[in-house]
């Protein structure tokens, strides 16, 4: 029976697709399951090189899948020695590093949840994180250590070079003997200190559920060289930049360090990847370095998710390294359910759609009764999961083909005089003008209209009333008369999530305090 990862075109997956199939990629089975045996250990023996780590400032560091079995096998037995026992969280504020992956892995082989938090966080962030999922431990680095001491009756590890070589007498192999639904991940998402979403709480059989997403929104086949830039503190840069990957014996990148987008494309090109799966905003990034042209690249498939990708910046992509961008789009707690299957010749990429379903997905565009709206009529974006449709608070339409199109979050709905406009719709208008670098735009009050749009705009111009009625214009051509910024407002930096999105609710926040502090 040929396995799926031996399949590349649409028509097969849809053909030959079955839940079994994805099991038949693993070791385990649907009573026992270890991610740190899937993602490592059976690869071990392979003699290829596990994870690249890309800094920032240079300095590269390569770690085989040896080095990486055996030093989160010394690091589990660490972990027992100590106390650590299965079912306990153990917090992990790292960078991509050696540490980090011996410190993920080896707290998984033992049947601890592995707990990742961004290294970003300061202490408000950082507490609430703590005080929610109230782990036994946190591993971290110096420059941390002040601020998770500060935290009381927290256990504080810092996890250097020196700590990691104090283990080298340790056995290098441990046994994994975890069920496949044991809890071994606690991801939060990217929410503000002020209102902390809960942990999504993963159990090791997860990974398998995730192939689905590694073999047709990112496109994961054997062979490939693949780089996810995001932050292993978030979903994206965990489960598909680093777990499904490695679950099939790639080679993978990790970015650590500030974000420079040059440096990035420098290691591209050094490093010979083939497949990268970023967030939007890490390509725009890339395109607004004016560096593109300067490197020669190897890719075969490119994918994205976190938001929509403007269509400067797809152009960007395509002229660049050479293929089409492929949208990628889920949630941390539904998962991946519309791809545009990247790598496969049958599939037709549509720029700013978000594709078809997975194989074996049930995805609808409802009106607010719970019926299947028309093609090009906007809507509730539901997915069905054990009879039950749920809504995954975005709003999309579909086109003729079955294609769908992202039209905004449900909170990000503008309606002014009667009109419902997209923030996305709008945004990818502005920045279509040569000038404009970033752009975000939100609904404000306005006594005659109810709303009208204001767009929050980083440019490399001076602001000016020609610039502004420029972007107008470009907008009305665009999209409608009706249906343009009324308000501009230049800045030097958007409000972003700790993943990278722009932070729409922050500047609705933003307005409304103005708003109460001009009343007063």
């Amino acid at each position: 029976m040929s396995q799926l990862t031996e399949y590349t075109t649409w028509s097969d997956a849809q053909k030959h697709f079955s839940s079994q199939k994805l099991w038949d990629l693993f070791d385990g089975d649907r009573e026992h399951l270890n991610i740190a045996h899937e993602c490592v250990d059976r690869h071990a023996a392979s003699g290829r090189d596990a994870v690249i780590v890309v800094r920032a400032d240079g300095g590269d560091e390569t770690i085989t899948y040896r080095e990486l079995a055996d030093d989160s096998s010394r690091f589990a037995h660490w972990l027992v020695q100590r106390g650590i026992e299965p079912g306990q969280r153990v917090a992990i504020m790292l960078e991509p590093s050696r540490a980090f992956y011996v410190a993920m892995f080896g707290v998984i082989k033992t049947g601890a949840i592995a707990v990742p938090m961004f290294t970003l966080f300061g202490p408000d962030g950082m507490r609430l994180r703590i005080n929610d999922c109230k782990p036994v431990l946190l591993l971290t680095n110096h420059e941390k250590e002040d601020v998770a001491r500060s935290i009381e009756g927290l256990d504080v590890v810092v996890l250097d070079d020196a700590a990691l070589a104090s283990l080298h007498d340790l056995p290098a192999t441990f046994p994994t003997r975890t069920r496949a639904d044991s809890l071994a991940v606690f991801q939060y998402t990217s929410g503000t200190t002020r209102e902390l979403p809960e942990a999504v709480k993963h159990s090791h059989r997860t990974l398998v559920t995730l192939m689905v997403a590694a073999l047709y929104g990112t496109g994961l086949r054997p062979g490939d060289r693949f780089i996810c830039p995001s932050s292993p503190a978030w979903g994206h840069g965990l489960w598909h930049g680093t777990f499904a990957p490695l679950a099939m014996g790639l080679t993978i990148g990790a970015w650590t360090g500030r974000f420079n987008a040059q440096r990035l494309l420098q290691a591209l090109s050094e490093h010979r990847f083939t497949n990268m799966s970023a967030a939007a905003t890490h390509y725009r990034m890339m395109k607004n370095s004016g560096a593109g042209a300067r490197y020669p690249y190897h890719f075969e498939k490119l994918s994205f998710t976190g938001e929509p990708i403007d269509d400067d910046t797809a152009d960007f992509v395509r002229s660049t390294f050479g293929h089409e961008v492929c949208s990628m789009y889920g949630t941390t707690e539904i998962g991946v359910v519309l791809v545009n299957y990247p790598g496969a010749p049958d599939f037709l990429v549509k720029q700013g759609s978000l594709g078809k379903t997975v194989p074996g997905g049930e995805v609808q565009v409802q009106d607010a009764d719970g019926a299947p709206c028309p093609p090009g009529v906007t809507g509730n974006l539901m997915v069905r999961r054990r009879g039950v449709w749920i809504h995954t608070k975005d709003l999309a339409r579909i086109d003729a083909d079955g294609y769908f199109y992202h039209a905004g979050r449900a909170d990000d709905v503008i309606i002014s005089a009667g009109w419902t406009m997209s923030a996305v719709e709008l945004e990818n208008a502005i920045l279509m003008h040569p000038n404009v670098k970033e752009a975000a735009a939100i609904g404000v009050p306005d006594a005659l209209r109810g709303q009208v749009v204001k767009a929050f705009v980083v440019a490399d111009r001076a602001a000016s009333d020609a610039f502004v009625h420029e972007i107008q214009d470009l907008v009305r051509n665009k999209l409608s008369q009706h249906e343009y910024p009324r308000h501009v407002a230049f800045v030097d930096e958007l409000p972003k999530t700790p993943a990278g999105k722009v932070h729409r609710k922050v500047l609705r926040e933003r307005e409304a305090s103005a708003s109460a502090s001009a009343a007063a």
